[in-house]
This record gives structure tokens, sequence and C-alpha cells, in this order.
């Protein structure tokens, strides 16, 4: 029996799938989702075309199609119309059947009008990567195998073909919105997955994507790591990437006097950094200081079932939660100052349309009464904030 023209061990055959398949996910979070999807960075022509070509031969995606079902799961997410919500249609459906979701949602021609915009239109994409040929890459690839491995390979290519279906279309649209920690609130269920983004290319850092759905890198903690950014980060210093935007960093300028309009659109920028420090600087401490307080066991059992409350926004708290939550903060007055103030601060941010002026005022006005609250962590936080300043946002060359 012909074994290929590649005789390896049990575990170099492992390896090989193992590569083969981190090719294609790094084609995806590179190419789909970083590039075509949202414009973070611009791939020179070579690159880009490598990714079009393995991604016919390993998916048979077609550009436009998952360009235009991402954009519209940003555009829609968690609501009836998001082609994926595990929120709305429940976590064994998408993790199981997320790539039938996904291929319903390619075949709408209103959604690829809306959203597939500015994707390839070229020769290649209409007379070979797209329409009846889209499928001749996946068979190539299995006689590629074949040849290659032998018998083996048509276990290897089996790998391939079921890796992005699973681990992008099940993993990611799935668990990436049900179960993680969050590093930002936002109003959708976003979460990371894990802080290391090595498996799924760095698509596990879903909730910081959400936060900041342009940014080319996905890890913001200096524990986190996004390996799809190590190499866009490799591409950018051979000349073959560049990077467009990347998510706002905060800059403290310690030595300013007071909030002026400065302060206010660095507060604005960073709003997700802000409200993540309030989380940690302000509703923490006064839950850990409130919990040492309260001796009834009854109600410091309500007040750690609703800890994870406290920070979480609102469009995601069902009714039981929201009762649990109203009744914790009736029976705590500094619980719920903090809380009330959180609210006063995100009601700020969604004043898009408020002038700078009226921002300005807001701000200054909700740092001096929370500083009258008496509360420590409270008062720390309204005085650091006028700390913020802009910077000129820096990208790589």
């Amino acid at each position: 029996m012909f074994n290929g023209f590649l005789d390896l061990s049990v575990w170099g055959y492992i390896a090989t799938a193992l590569i083969l398949t981190h090719i294609t996910i790094a084609s995806v979070t590179i190419f789909l989702h970083r590039h075509q999807a949202h414009r973070a960075v611009e791939l020179h022509p070579v690159v880009s075309h490598f990714f079009r070509f393995w991604l016919w031969m390993t998916t048979s995606m077609v550009t436009k199609e998952w360009v235009a079902v991402h954009r519209k799961h940003h555009a829609k997410c968690e609501t009836e119309k998001d082609p994926h919500s595990p929120q709305v249609m429940g976590i064994d459906k998408v993790l199981w059947q997320g790539a039938e979701l996904y291929r319903a949602e390619s075949n709408k021609q209103d959604t690829l009008d809306a959203y597939g915009h500015n994707t390839p239109d070229d020769w290649l994409e209409r007379n070979l990567y797209s329409g009846r040929t889209n499928k001749l890459g996946i068979a190539l690839m299995l006689l590629i195998n074949l040849a290659l491995f032998g018998p083996v390979g048509l276990t290897i290519w089996a790998v391939q073909m079921l890796w992005i279906p699973f681990w992008a279309a099940g993993v990611i649209n799935g668990i990436g919105h049900y179960w993680g920690y969050r590093d930002f609130e936002v109003s959708d269920a976003s979460t990371n997955i894990v802080p290391f983004g090595i498996i799924i290319g760095g698509e596990e850092l879903h909730n910081n994507h959400h936060a900041f759905g342009s940014s080319a890198k996905f890890s913001v903690k200096w524990w986190e790591f996004d390996i799809g950014w190590m190499y866009i980060s490799i591409l950018s210093m051979l000349g073959l990437a560049k990077v467009k935007k990347l998510a706002p960093r905060p800059v403290i300028d310690h030595s300013k006097p007071a909030i002026d309009k400065d302060t206010v659109m660095a507060l604005v920028t960073n709003r997700f950094q802000v409200m993540s420090n309030y989380a940690r600087e302000v509703m923490k401490q006064v839950y850990k200081e409130e919990v040492r307080k309260v001796s009834d066991s009854v109600l410091r059992r309500q007040l750690k079932r609703a800890r994870k409350f406290l920070t979480r926004n609102e469009a995601l708290i069902d009714d039981t939660a929201k009762l649990r939550l109203q009744f914790v903060l009736s029976q705590n007055k500094a619980l719920d100052t903090a809380y009330e103030y959180k609210q006063r601060l995100l009601d700020i941010w969604a004043s898009t349309t408020a002038s700078q002026e009226q921002l300005l005022r807001d701000i200054q006005e909700w740092c001096r009464q929370a500083e009258a609250t008496g509360i420590k962590s409270l008062q720390e936080f309204a005085r650091s904030l006028k700390s913020y300043s802009l910077a000129p946002q820096m990208v790589p060359a």
C-alpha cells in the first residue's frame, strides 16, 4: 500500500496536523477577522493572497460571506438578529451547530449586501474562490494530504475540515459569549475564555475584542497573550503588514490641576478602562468593607450571591437577579451609593449627543458629588479622574 511521500512517526503526523490547522486559525484571525472584517491591519498582497488561497483549500469559506456574518454579529449582538448568539439560541445550539448557523446566515443576500462591502472581488475570487468552484480547494487539499501522508492523510484532512467549524464557529461564537472572565463590561455577553490566546490564534480574548472591535491586538492586560498579534508584529517588522489601529491606552498626568476638555475626551476614549477601574477600585472595595461589617448570616449570604451583579451591565442581568440586587442595595447604603454613582457615570458615557462643554460639566459635577459622599474609595477614584490625558495613537510603522 502506498504510504505517501512522507514517512512520519505517530507524533510526526500529530504535529503535522496541529501545524496545518494552526495555519488555518492564523489565516482566519489575521486575514478574515482583523484585516477584512475590521480593517485593523493592512496586509501585503502576497500575504493576503496566501491566506485567501489557504482558506480556500482548508475551509472553502468565502471572504465576503464570513465578513458579512461577522459584522452583522457585532451590529446585532445578543439580539434576535444576531446570527449566532448563545444568549438567544442557547449554548448547545451554537456550540454544536455553529457551522450550520454560519451557513444559514451566509446564504441571506440582504446580509451580504448590508455587511459584505469592501471585500475581494477580483477574477480569482469570482471564478475560483467563490461560487460553484469554491469546493475544489478542499478536494485539492485531500489529494495533497493523500499524496504526502497516504491513508493517514485522510484523517489529517478530516481534522482540518472539523477544526474551524468546532473552534471558531462553535467555541468562539458559543463559549465566547457564555463562559469565561471579562476585562470590560461591554453591553453584550462576550467573555475571554482563557488569557492565553494560542489554540484559536488569540480569539480566546473575545471580550477584549468586543470592547475594542477595530484593534489589531486582542490582549489588553499584561498577563494576556495573543499569538495572532505576535504574528502581525513579525509581519510588520518584515514590511508585510501595517497596523492601523490599537485599543487606546490611558495616559495619566498627575500634574494636571483640574478636569478640562482634554480630560473629558480622554475619559470618553478610555471609558471601558475607566469603568473597569471603577469596578476594581470602588465597587470591589466597598463590597469587601460592607461584607466585613455584616453580622446577619442571611444578609451576608445575599451579599455574596449578588456580588457578580454589582459590576455587570444591567442589560445582561435577568429579572430574578435584578430583584436580588435591589434587595441587597436597599439593605446597604454605602453599596447602594457606589452602585448609583457607577450607573450615573455610565449615563454620562451614553450621552452621545452631548457637547464637550456639557460632558465637562457633567463629569465635574459627578466628581464633586462623589467626593462629598464620604466613601473613601469613591472619593479617591473621583480625584484620580482629573489625571487622565489624551495622547496620540501610536502604532508600529
